[in-house]
């Protein structure tokens, strides 16, 4: 004869025995409601359906959060597309990669917080961050290069105040400083003035606002002159684009006057802050370095679009090395490609006026080497020192005539 439990128990042991079975299935009921689930990212709204939201929704949040409209945006996702330089994978498209990118440039975000907005495992979001990184860095021969050398640049032609007298001149040349991130045994190369440690970076620009060359990875301790030195006597692996007889770069009075490369006069105002609440210019020299400062500002607005676009070189995060010099190579590139789309950019329309005011960000422009002088002829310092003071004369008698 088969034998059950009730079979032992009296009435009101039964009963006890009822009221513990009912209080210990509640109790397995609400440990199991109460478990935290295996899985992390829970979130409905995946990664997918965000970039969605973000492209269909208000253009200035697209702007506010990636930092370019949604048809810049989509035109960036089509060229990576090109040549597969960047491929739909299993779980995220094209789309969603270049948007955690972003995220990420442009916020200074960190991988944690993108990985929870887009609901992947932080490893995804980092090896397709690289993916993305080093697809977008691969566009820089195509989108960084120099400027047509036989044209007269449209900002110069269609302006009187620059046209006919600097009508040879090609673009502009300056180095700017970003945050860097070094191991403690190597910061001293990269301490300058201020305590945290920087890249000396070079850039040359054309007048439109788009960089025509970018030399990355220099430490925040070497000069400007000297690393603008290296850059074009070792032009086989810097690939800078020199301009031919009587064209030339505008650069700052660090730099030395010499052919191809145009200064301002020391010893006199130069800087467009120096002339802001002054009295008007007073002799040739001073005409022509407030004429000067004004058409090389370009180099000082691309620096200025480029970091209000990108926080991310001025808090750089603790990648290696190599990673940041990819990282700062990359705003840039995507900095022209913006500019190139011609779309209506809000931060390339704010920085478009020669006078706007540049943001101090507290990164020195110069190194605390000394300057470096180039080896080149004193015939031709005197020929462009002559050239120069024709220049200057030009812009006097013009002013005076007026």
């Amino acid at each position: 004869m088969d034998l059950v439990v009730e079979d032992y128990l009296s009435d009101s042991d039964e009963e006890d025995f009822q009221q513990l079975m009912a209080i210990y299935i509640n109790f397995q009921k609400n440990r199991l409601l109460l478990k935290k689930p295996r899985v992390q990212r829970i979130s409905k709204l995946k990664g997918h359906h965000y970039v969605l939201e973000l492209l269909n929704g208000h253009p200035m949040t697209c702007f506010d959060l990636l930092r370019m409209t949604p048809k810049i945006f989509i035109n960036l996702c089509e060229e990576l597309k090109k040549g597969e330089k960047l491929k739909n994978s299993r779980f995220i498209s094209i789309q969603e990669q270049v948007a955690m990118f972003l995220l990420i440039i442009s916020h200074n975000s960190k991988q944690r917080f993108v990985a929870d907005r887009f609901q992947h495992s932080l490893d995804t979001v980092h090896r397709h961050f690289r993916k993305v990184l080093y697809a977008i860095c691969s566009l820089s021969k195509h989108l960084i290069v120099p400027p047509s050398f036989e044209e007269i640049p449209p900002e110069i032609k269609n302006n009187p105040r620059y046209y006919p007298i600097f009508k040879n001149c090609v673009g502009a040349i300056d180095g700017t400083h970003v945050s860097a991130r070094v191991p403690l045994d190597q910061q001293i190369p990269y301490r300058g003035k201020k305590t945290n440690p920087t890249m000396n970076v070079m850039c040359a620009c054309s007048f439109d606002m788009r960089f025509t060359f970018v030399m990355v990875g220099w430490e925040g301790t070497a000069n400007d002159s000297r690393i603008f030195w290296e850059t074009i006597t070792n032009r086989e692996e810097s690939k800078f684009p020199m301009p031919p007889k009587r064209k030339y770069y505008l650069v700052d009075s660090g730099y030395t006057n010499m052919p191809e490369f145009l200064t301002p006069y020391r010893g006199e105002r130069y800087h467009l802050r120096d002339y802001r609440g002054a009295r008007n210019q007073q002799g040739p020299e001073e005409i022509f370095n407030y004429t000067h400062s004004s058409l090389r500002n370009a180099i000082e607005r691309c620096f200025g679009v480029l970091k209000a676009r990108f926080p991310i070189l001025k808090d750089m995060p603790p990648y290696d090395l190599k990673r940041q010099k990819y990282i700062i190579l990359s705003c840039c590139v995507v900095h022209n490609f913006i500019k190139m789309c011609k779309d209506g950019d809000p931060l390339f329309i704010h920085y478009v006026d020669e006078n706007v005011e540049l943001d101090d960000d507290g990164i020195p422009t110069t190194g605390s080497e000394d300057q470096v002088t180039p080896s080149v002829s004193q015939r031709e310092l005197r020929r462009m020192a002559k050239f120069r003071d024709r220049l200057a004369k030009k812009l006097w008698e013009r002013q005076t005539s007026q």
